[in-house]
């Protein structure tokens, strides 16, 4: 009968023990699903050399913007809306990009061109100490002609060394990350460069978030409503955004050291680094007729050296294949209502899945349009494309602008670093879950350990009782346990020196 007590007390204890291990475990779970990347930017001048050969005197060429891709610096492209994952406690982090580029040169009397290559959706990868960017490549080859398209090439190799990804906070930063092109990036890039060739250095800053609690899926009701119920009147909608950077290197003029200026935006517009939205747009539309007629809202602002230019009450029609934007211009104190600023193709206007999309349409100045800009550009200068996005029905979203991340800013971009070392993640305190998980994996053994030390003691006690009325001896506790090759390379930035570039 004594031995009834000590079995008592070893149920007990072990039940106690069980109940705290239980409250920690899910704590170190949760810590080890890991964190989603989401919002963030990548600047990247893929090899600025590359760049002065296609724009320079002997390729003649240029390089388009795709997807909502920037220029900031002097010869920096800024891809943006990183998505991925990171876990601190490896530091694997991965982070696809949006955005592409495309060069082209050596144009043909043809109109094509012998140099024409493409790069996109970068992506980040890194594990285990090493890394490696992918990418999106089309290309023509210089000897062939040959035109090979690619998707997530492992197009650069990363210089990590140094860098330690585990326990960052939010954002995740690297800078100046040294790059040498792969084998397979060498094929991508059309043969002209080898593989081991020294590319531009990657900067990158990508916002980190908890894991997201799984959705409840949604009742049977709620998924058998029919989107035709909410839908808006025939030919009306209430909500459209166009999406119109002006020119490109219009923005760099205005922000460099020539115009020394800025832009600001008012009365509902939005800025996406590359582009200016203009929301809340209202009006008719008639899919059967291909036929748009929108005015938005919203101001952009450009002030600077010698320029005070606003555009406001922005408007689109399109009839026949053929749009126009217009808007209200201001210089200094004078305004003109309606200017028709670019005629754009907008064949390509489509409705599908409640939304009536147009995606970077190409756009060209109009007369009106050269008067605005105060004769800087002629009549028929290629400005940046017009996209276009018409709610037809309640349950559709427009596209989301790009999303740079919390510490980005587009209106005034920073010049890149000049050192091209790497550096670690941004500082940044450790979370109160990281910080605490080795202490959560300690006591988690500890208490095991302990529990099984109870056992043992309620069986030895039980043992000595049935067989030998001898005391029992205590066990010990636990111990304590502790192409251009040869060509002019400019040797550095690329920089905008004048609005007509």
């Amino acid at each position: 009968m004594p031995a009834r007590p000590a079995r008592t007390s070893a149920v007990a204890l072990l039940a106690t023990l069980a109940a705290l291990l239980g409250a920690l475990l899910p704590a170190t779970a949760a810590h080890a699903a890991g964190r989603t990347v989401q919002g963030g930017r990548l600047d990247w001048g893929i090899k600025s050399s590359f760049q002065g050969y296609v724009t320079g005197p002997v390729a003649k060429g240029a390089f388009k913007l795709k997807g909502g891709a920037a220029t900031v610096g002097g010869s920096l492209f800024r891809f943006h809306s990183a998505t991925g994952s990171y876990d601190p406690d490896s530091g694997a982090f991965e982070a696809a990009f949006s955005g592409g580029v495309g060069f082209q040169g050596h144009q043909k009397a043809d109109g094509t061109y012998e140099l024409d290559l493409t790069l996109s959706r970068p992506t980040v990868k890194i594990n285990g100490g090493g890394g490696t960017l992918y990418a999106d490549v089309s290309s023509k080859a210089k000897d062939t002609g040959a035109v090979t398209t690619r998707s997530q090439v492992p197009f650069a190799a990363l210089g990590l060394g140094g860098v330690d990804m585990k326990g960052g906070g939010s954002p995740v930063a690297l800078n100046n990350i040294p790059a040498t092109l792969t084998e397979e990036g060498a094929k991508a890039f059309a043969g002209y460069y080898s593989a081991g060739a020294q590319l531009d250095p990657i900067s990158l800053s990508a916002d980190v978030k908890a894991a997201p609690a799984a959705e409840s899926a949604p009742s049977a009701n709620a998924s058998a409503q029919p989107s035709q119920e909410a839908r808006a009147p025939q030919g009306a909608f209430t909500d459209a955004a166009v999406d119109w950077g002006v020119r490109r290197t219009f923005r760099e003029y205005v922000t460099g050291s020539i115009g020394q200026g800025r832009w600001t935006l008012a009365e509902g517009a939005q800025d996406g680094g590359a582009l200016f939205r203009f929301p809340q747009g209202k009006g008719a539309y008639d899919g059967s007729k291909g036929t748009l007629d929108a005015a938005f809202a919203g101001t952009v602002h450009f002030t600077g050296a010698h320029l005070d230019l606003k555009l406001g009450k922005l408007g689109v029609k399109v009839e026949n294949g053929r749009g126009v934007l217009s808007a209200d211009v201001t210089t200094g104190s004078e305004t003109k209502n309606a200017v028709a600023l670019v005629e754009f193709d907008a064949k390509g206007l489509k409705a599908e899945g409640g939304l009536a999309t147009l995606t970077e349409a190409p756009a060209t100045l109009t007369d009106g349009g050269s008067q605005a800009f105060g004769s800087l550009y002629k009549t028929g200068t290629e400005m940046d494309p017009v996209s276009l996005s018409v709610v037809l029905d309640a349950t559709a979203k427009l596209p989301a602008l790009p999303d740079l991340g919390s510490t980005a800013s587009s209106a005034a971009p920073p010049p890149p670093a000049a050192a091209a070392s790497p550096a670690p993640p941004a500082p940044a305190a450790k979370s109160e879950d990281s910080s605490n998980a080795g202490l959560y994996a300690a006591l988690g053994v500890a208490l095991l350990v302990l529990a099984a030390g109870a056992v043992f003691l309620s069986l030895r006690r039980k043992h000595g009782q049935e067989t030998t009325p001898a005391t029992p001896t205590t066990p010990a506790g636990p111990a304590a346990s502790a192409g251009p090759e040869g060509s002019v390379d400019p040797g550095g930035p690329t920089g905008t020196k004048s609005p007509r570039s």
